[in-house]
This record gives C-alpha cells, sequence and structure tokens, in this order.
C-alpha cells in the first residue's frame, strides 16, 4: 500500500510542479535558484547524520540550524532594501560588502565543484563504478557543459534546467514524505526505538553548529538582479526558506525511527538509501533521482550565484555569462588538482565567514539609521558566527 500511495502523490506532485503557468511564475522561478541550493545535499544527509548524533533531539538540532539560516538570510534581506532606498553602498559599508563577495566567490567555486562530484559519484555509483579518474572525468564533462549553458544561454537557460531538476526533487520529497506518514498511520514494522539520550552535550554542540552549510544557500537571492527586482527576491529568499525549512524538519521528524543507527565509515553520503529503503522497493530508486536532481540543481544555483556576483562585483563589466563561464572553469581546475572532499571544510567555513560580514554589514546600517533591535540582532548574528568558526566542528558534507 505504501508503494502504491508514494508512486500516486509522486506523479501527482510532478503534475503541479509542471503545470505551465507555475513554470511561468516570475516569483516561482525567482524562488527556485535559492531553494535549489538550500535542499541540495542537504535533505539527504541531514537525517542520518543529526539522527546519528542527536537521537531523538535531530528535528530541534535541524530547528536551531533552520533558525540561524533566518537569522542570517534576514540581515542580507535588510541590507538589499536599505541599498535600494540609498543607493550603492559606500564608505566602510562598501570596504565589508567587497570582503563578503570575495569570501563567498571562493565558497562557490568550491561549491560548484564539489556538488557535480557527488553528482558523478552516484550516478556512477549505480553503474558499480567507483574510480576517482572516472568520477572526475564526469563531473569534468557535467562541469563543461553547464558552464558553456550557461555562456551561451545565461541565467534563462540554466534556471530552465533548474525548474526541471527542482521540480523532480520536490515531487520525490513529497511522496516519500507521505509514505512516511503512511507508514507511521499503519504502524509499519521498520524502524527503531528514538534514543533522547546525548553521550557529549558540548561535542554535539560543536557539532550541530559546524552543519551551518546544511542550509547554506539562500544568499543566491542576493545576486540575481539582473533578472528579478529587489521586492521579487525579498519575498522568494524568505519563501524558500520557509519551505525549505518544513522539509528538514518533516523528513527529519517522520524519518528519525529510520534513521537511527551509527553511520558506516565508507558510504555515509549514502546511507539514507539503504535505511528508508525498508518503507517500500520503489523508494531507493526515488531517492537514487532526487539525489541526482539535487546535486545538479545545487550546482546550478550557486554557478547562477557566482555568475551574478561577479556581474554585481565587477560593477556590470564581466557580464553574468561570462561569470557563469568562469565559475565553471575554476570548478573544473579544482576538480582536478584537489579532493573536494578535503576542502570542503574551508568551504563551510567561508560560507559562514560571508555570513558573519553580511551580519556586520546589516549592523551598521542599521546603527545608521538608528534601529537600534536590529543592530542587536544582527550583531548577535555577527558574534554567533564568530564562535562557528573558532569554536565549531566543520561537516564534510
Amino acid at each position: 500500500m505504501i508503494s502504491i500511495v508514494i508512486a500516486i502523490v509522486c506523479c501527482v506532485m510532478l503534475g503541479v510542479v509542471f503545470y505551465p503557468k507555475l513554470r511561468r511564475a516570475a516569483l516561482w522561478r525567482a524562488m527556485i535558484t535559492p531553494l535549489a541550493s538550500i535542499i541540495g545535499s542537504g535533505f539527504l544527509i541531514s537525517g542520518p547524520l543529526l539522527t546519528s548524533v542527536f537521537g531523538g533531539w535531530a528535528v530541534f538540532a535541524m530547528g536551531g540550524l533552520c533558525a540561524l539560516a533566518f537569522l542570517y538570510g534576514s540581515a542580507i534581506r535588510f541590507s538589499m532594501q536599505v541599498e535600494a532606498q540609498t543607493g550603492p553602498a559606500q564608505g566602510v559599508v562598501e570596504g565589508v560588502e567587497r570582503a563578503s563577495d570575495f569570501v563567498l566567490s571562493l565558497a562557490y567555486f568550491i561549491s560548484v565543484a564539489y556538488y557535480l562530484n557527488l553528482f558523478a559519484a552516484f550516478g556512477l555509483k549505480g553503474l558499480g563504478v567507483i574510480d576517482p579518474l572516472w568520477i572526475r572525468a564526469v563531473s569534468s564533462a557535467v562541469i563543461m557543459g553547464l558552464g558553456l549553458i550557461g555562456f551561451l544561454g545565461g541565467l534563462k537557460a540554466l534556471e530552465e534546467l533548474e525548474v526541471f531538476s527542482v521540480g523532480v526533487k520536490l515531487a520525490i520529497i513529497a511522496a516519500v514524505l507521505v509514505g512516511l506518514i503512511v507508514a507511521q498511520l499503519v504502524d509499519h514494522d521498520g524502524g527503531q526505538a528514538v534514543s533522547f539520550e546525548l553521550e557529549n552535550k558540548i561535542e554535539d554542540l560543536r557539532i550541530v553548529l559546524g552543519l551551518l552549510i546544511l542550509v547554506q544557500g539562500f544568499e543566491t537571492s542576493k545576486y540575481l538582479g539582473s533578472a528579478y527586482s529587489v521586492d521579487q527576491r525579498v519575498k522568494t529568499m524568505r519563501w524558500a526558506q520557509g519551505l525549505s525549512t518544513l522539509i528538514y524538519l518533516g523528513f527529519i521528524g517522520l524519518g528519525a525511527v529510520y534513521f537511527q543507527g551509527d553511520l558506516p565509515s565508507q558510504g555515509a553520503e549514502t546511507v539514507i538509501i539503504e535505511r528508508l529503503g525498508v518503507l517500500s522497493p520503489i523508494v531507493p530508486a526515488l531517492l537514487i533521482m532526487a539525489a541526482l536532481a539535487s546535486q545538479s540543481s545545487a550546482a546550478v544555483a550557486d554557478l547562477n550565484g557566482a555568475g551574478g556576483l561577479i556581474y554585481e562585483t565587477s560593477k556590470k563589466r564581466i557580464s553574468v555569462a561570462w561569470g557563469n563561464l568562469l565559475t565553471a572553469g575554476l570548478a573544473l581546475v579544482l576538480t582536478w588538482v584537489a579532493d573536494i572532499f578535503e576542502i570542503i571544510t574551508y568551504a563551510s567555513k567561508a560560507f559562514v565567514l560571508y555570513y558573519a560580514l553580511q551580519a556586520l554589514r546589516a549592523v551598521i546600517e542599521a546603527y545608521q539609521a538608528r534601529r537600534w533591535g536590529h543592530v542587536a540582532l544582527y550583531g548577535l548574528g555577527v558574534l554567533i558566527a564568530g564562535v562557528i568558526l573558532v569554536w565549531a566542528q566543520p561537516a564534510e558534507v
């Protein structure tokens, strides 16, 4: 019965997300880029990873991460609205913005390479191929293909890829979520009792602070100014964060009974396939499809963000198309000269440093406007980011 329900929900959701009017809607398309990045690889690995550490408290740990992401998203939205009213940043604010853009560009170059290497690894694993050389070769081909599409077609061409991959991913996520609900209702036997014991509270806190990268991606809205207005980007960033929060909390809350247990030393990133496979024989295939869609859409989202970032920081001297090509080129170099799984920790820290600088910018602008509540709120964001950079244990995801 669960298989039938999952298949029906998946088909219905595919019809919804690919409905022509929705696909053409400006607000939906503006939301796709941040949404694709936020629920990239995170929704596949966050459940088993957080549950292995926090047990029944995993959903609260994810809730804390989402709340922290909302704090930094709010700071970015505040600065976007201030800039729309007062003009481009000047003085010390401009210096902070330039520093944050530099940090973010480095993080994007790494994340594009990481996502597409992971995409290749998932795809080749289905064929029984685990040779790193083949993984690099396939990821290189995909990187070059996306870079060429972004160069020839620009943002709109890449959005078409995002709309398709995010639509498939959302349909699969909805189907699996409904499957988990049905399993709870029919008392499906397949999960383990959830433990609420925490062995090392301080170490666990360090781990959760290092997992902010799981909900990274909302900042891409800031750099889509060549296609969407400030109001559209502010609204759709908030929507993307809200929807992704519901997805994460629902997925972890409903799936906790299946995610129990330590992660294996090898293949931890794909353990969700085996653990949710007890729900239905069709779930593993759906999760592999979702994995491929999520990595490709997240890579496209960050490629879009990087192209828009280069366009903005070059004061429009470098077009988004050339920015996309440059990002793909640097990601290609990283694929062959570095182990992405070793340098992804630095990407995590780069994103946190970027959020710290964005919160600092918001603090300065709020102070200039004498908005003391915002000064305190975003000042807290700067402080938390500093704690994460110095004290947290980053997750290599």
